[in-house]
């Protein structure tokens, strides 16, 4: 067995495995699938395999019935279904591997993201994963698990992966704690044949790489119009742009994608911005109502770019800030760092972050947001934990900060998504079955 891929259909009650062989056995196989979930067994299924890869729909059944809590994975229900897969040639096992998948969707619709179907407001934080000791490799994988019980800790629900593909490892703790994840590549700084063929073949093996993980629910290729320095006038760069958001469609139809993260947008499932006013009543301007965000989209300009070029348009894409803050405090620096503003002692922290995050959750238009940043990184001692992951403030009043109801998603709305429902379980198995010869 080369490869395993879970796609859940929500929409359809089914979860999709695709099984892919190392090479074509000329004698028939057998494949098993085992998959159990709070010590249940949903479902146990065996099949002819014929060919190098076999795609099987796993559906619901109506003998059961289980919460929807229960179910479906989610930051706050993180519920992981165990499968166990075993290729078998007569009745003697020639492979087995050990696998889990979450059932969740994610998707876009009407101004707000949405999980499993519902509204679901993002409060992310910028995770750039440098370490002081070992740079860009953590150094141990209790470092991992650590620095995502450090996130949900700090009350936030996501975090966006910053010009770094992450550990498959740190995935897998998402994956475990509950804890949602962008996906974003790492980008050239020009635009080139050499640059485009290099960076479409890595992402590609990425995409194709983290596809299971429940915890990744938009893609990114592009940040900043970085290695697309100029968008707005070159035409053959915004193909590229329109060409990497179809393509990853294409691999992955199922998540969100964000074409150029932060400005210059032409195609994306989210309109993100990056602005980093450093005072509250600045970001109430420009995103603290409808009209006031459809002037900013129209008409201001955050970091001097254009959040939207001119001949395309903002319909129903949901307005997300996806980099703001970045307060810098670094207590007994000699030589401060100071970024996109400073303070000068713990109070002073705790009151521009909570100006500014207030400002943002104030918003009945904005779907959610991404904190810059988590941790202090080389010069940019601009992190809610220092590069050792040491908290600068304390921990629950951040959280409390982080956490708090959003305008744009009601309390009401809350309760609503957060009521367990009844929801059938896999139990049984649909009798569709593709199976190719590639």
């Amino acid at each position: 067995i080369a490869q395993v891929r879970w796609t859940p259909d929500l929409d359809r009650g089914v979860l999709g495995v695709a099984v892919r062989l190392q090479q074509v056995e000329k004698t028939p196989l057998h494949l098993r699938i085992q998959l159990r979930l709070h010590e249940v067994t949903l479902a146990d299924d065996l099949f002819l395999v014929q060919g190098e890869e076999v795609q099987r729909q796993i559906g619901f059944d109506q003998a059961g019935m289980m919460s929807r809590n229960d179910l479906l994975w989610s930051p706050d229900h993180p519920n992981l279904i165990d499968a166990t897969l075993t290729l078998m040639y007569n009745n003697e096992i020639v492979d087995e591997v050990q696998s889990y998948a979450g059932l969740r969707s994610a998707g876009v619709e009407g101004g707000r993201f949405l999980l499993n179907g519902r509204p679901y407001y993002l409060r992310f934080v910028l995770e750039q994963g440098y370490w002081p000791q070992s740079h860009l490799a953590a150094p141990s994988v209790d470092a991992l698990r650590r620095e995502v019980e450090l996130t949900k800790a700090l009350g936030f629900n996501g975090v966006r992966i910053h010009q770094k593909v992450e550990d498959p490892r740190y995935l897998y703790w998402c994956d475990r704690l509950g804890l949602l994840v962008w996906g974003e590549m790492a980008n050239a700084y020009v635009f080139s044949p050499t640059a485009i063929e290099r960076l479409t073949r890595e992402w590609f093996k990425v995409v194709d790489r983290d596809y299971s993980h429940p915890c990744i629910v938009t893609w990114v290729p592009l940040n900043e119009s970085w290695g697309v320095p100029n968008v707005g006038h070159d035409a053959a760069q915004r193909h590229y742009v329109q060409a990497l958001y179809h393509m990853t469609k294409a691999l992955d139809v199922t998540r969100p994608v964000v074409g150029n993260d932060g400005w210059e947008h032409i195609i994306s499932d989210i309109h993100s911005v990056h602005d980093y006013a450093f005072d509250g009543q600045s970001l109430r301007d420009r995103y603290g109502s409808i009209e006031a965000v459809q002037r900013t989209v129209r008409e201001v300009q955050p970091g001097h770019r254009f959040v939207i070029l001119p001949g395309y348009r903002h319909d129903e894409e949901p307005i997300m800030l996806t980099e703001f803050g970045g307060i810098g405090y670094q207590p007994g620096a000699n030589t401060p760092w100071y970024g996109y503003g400073t303070v000068k002692d713990q109070d002073a922290f705790i009151d521009k972050y909570r100006e500014l995050v207030d400002a943002i959750l104030d918003s009945p238009a904005i779907a959610g947001f991404c904190y810059t940043q988590l941790t202090d990184t080389g010069q940019e001692t601009n992190g809610l934990l220092s590069a050792d992951r040491e908290p600068k403030l304390d921990m629950e009043q951040i959280r409390i900060i982080t956490s708090r109801t959003s305008a744009s998603i009601p309390g009401d709305v809350i309760a609503q998504m957060q009521k367990v429902q009844s929801m059938t379980p896999f139990t049984g198995v649909t009798s569709e079955t593709n199976m190719g010869n590639s």
